[in-house]
Order: C-alpha cells, then structure tokens, then sequence
C-alpha cells in the first residue's frame, strides 16, 4: 500500500541524534527539525525527542502527534474514496471523469478523465471545490506524476450556445477520454451517463467527494480551466475572470453592463442580462 502526499514519494524513517556532538540540542534546533521533517518522519521525531522532559520540546513532540494523527484521519479518508475503485477492481483501467464551468456566464466547460495506477492513494485528492487553489496546483502536478493517464476536454461559448450546456459537458467529456493515452476499460463519472462512447460507465452521484478517481479529474479540469480563465483576465480585465471564473459575481455583472458582453460570454445564459 502507498500513500504519496503532495511532493513526498518516499519515506524517510532516520532518526535525529538528539545531541550535537556532546551538545545537547536546543528546543529551537529541534522546532527547526520538526518544521522540515516530512509526515513520514514524523514517528522518528516523536521516538527521538519524546524522552527529551524539557517544556518546549515536549510541546514540539506534541505537536508532531497531532500532525500524524491527522495524517492518519487523511488515510483513513482516501480509504473511503476508493469504494468505487475496489468494487470495480475486475477491470484494468479504471477512469474517473468530470467537469468544471457548467454554470458561468462566461469561458469553456472543461472536462478531466484520469486514469490511477490499482495502489494509488494520493493523499488530499477531494472534490476540487472543497480545495483551496495552492492545494489543486499542487495536486494537479501530484496527479499528472502518479497517474497512468490523463486529458482534457474543452468546449468554447459559441458551442454551448449551439448545443446547450448539457450536450456541450459530454461534449467535453468525450473529448477527455479521447485525449487519454491509454484506453480505459470502465468510467466512473459524477453523475452523468456520457452518450456516445461504448465502454461501461458508471455514474455516481457527487462522485467527486465519493471516488477518487472522479476527485483526480475534478482537480484536472478545474485547474486547466482556472488557468485558461487566467488568461483571459489579461484579455478581459473589467469583468475580473482571474478572480470570478467567469461566475455571476456583482463585480462581473457590474462590468457586463457597463462593457457588454465579452467573445467569451455565453449568449444563451446571458441574453436576459443585457437585454434592454
């Protein structure tokens, strides 16, 4: 069983000497130790210096127990995301997919397809919302380390326009699994059954809280299209798409007044907006 936090791939269980020489440490050398020590080298602080009786380094010591414990809580809650996983562990590849951007006025709806290796337990892996954006860039590199395969798919305005949005996130969701380098033999999708593609799906409601393969592609896809919201900023400063993503904020719709709409908004959603 492995278990990768952000960045950490390999354990370290060496201990420190608790003295320098014939020095004892000081409390604020052995705080400097704690602050750089991964969570897997946190049993081997608590061994070192649980011995050690002064105040400060008792508390240090403290401190690395609750660290490990919610380490621990956190494995315990990647075990529950693989459910899915486990019950469809028959088949080879296993890809979880979902989107991002059904609901804004403006920008793409992206969709993520990811395919983890069977033993993958990547540490902190939820629904892209419930993250915050240092944690999904962190992640999303994590993701694109460890996974077996991955893509994106993107469908513009003038397409969600055409086709709806619905039409247009399995659109995007094709285009996910199309992108993937390895075909997968079954997909575990947030809630929608995706017309169109012929291996088994599974759809399961708030999927992306649920299975973590769903989760990896909810980070995929929200990341890729912060990105490209990003850029439109540059674009587009008014409107604050860097900040909004394209959502109904007052400030967005404040700008969509004053300035009309963009060659990003999505007509369809937007036509009762700007109407006279």
């Amino acid at each position: 069983m492995a278990f990768f936090a952000l960045g950490i791939f390999k354990t370290s269980v060496s201990g420190e000497e608790s003295k320098v020489g014939d020095s004892i440490k000081s409390t604020v050398e052995i705080k400097q130790i704690l602050q750089a020590a991964s969570v897997m080298e946190l049993p081997a602080f608590i061994d070192t210096y649980a011995p050690d009786q002064r105040t400060g380094v008792r508390r240090l010591v403290e401190t690395a127990r609750k660290r490990l414990e919610a380490l621990e809580k956190e494995m315990e809650r990647i075990e529950g995301l693989r459910v899915y996983e486990e019950k469809y562990k028959d088949y080879e590849f296993i890809c979880g997919i979902d989107e991002v951007g059904r609901g804004p006025l403006a920008g793409p709806v992206v969709a993520g397809a990811v395919i983890l290796p069977k033993e993958c337990r990547i540490l902190y892996i939820n629904d892209s919302k419930q993250l915050s954006e240092k944690k999904r860039e962190e992640l999303y590199d994590v993701i694109k380390e460890q996974c077996i395969a991955w893509g994106v798919g993107c469908v513009g305005p003038e397409r969600i326009d055409e086709i709806n949005i619905l039409q247009a996130t399995y659109e995007a969701m094709r285009q996910a699994v199309g992108a993937l380098s390895q075909k997968p033999d079954i997909l575990l999708n947030d809630a929608v059954t995706i017309p169109g593609l012929p291996m088994p799906q599974v759809p399961i409601v708030k999927g992306d809280a649920k299975s973590i393969s769903i989760g990896a592609a909810s980070i995929m896809a929200k990341v890729t299209r912060d990105r490209m919201m990003a850029q439109y900023h540059k674009m587009f400063p008014e409107y604050d798409f860097a900040g909004n993503k394209g959502y109904g904020s007052a400030g967005h719709m404040e700008a969509l007044r004053k300035y009309g709409p963009t060659p990003i908004h999505r007509r369809s959603f937007i036509k009762n907006l700007t109407a006279p």
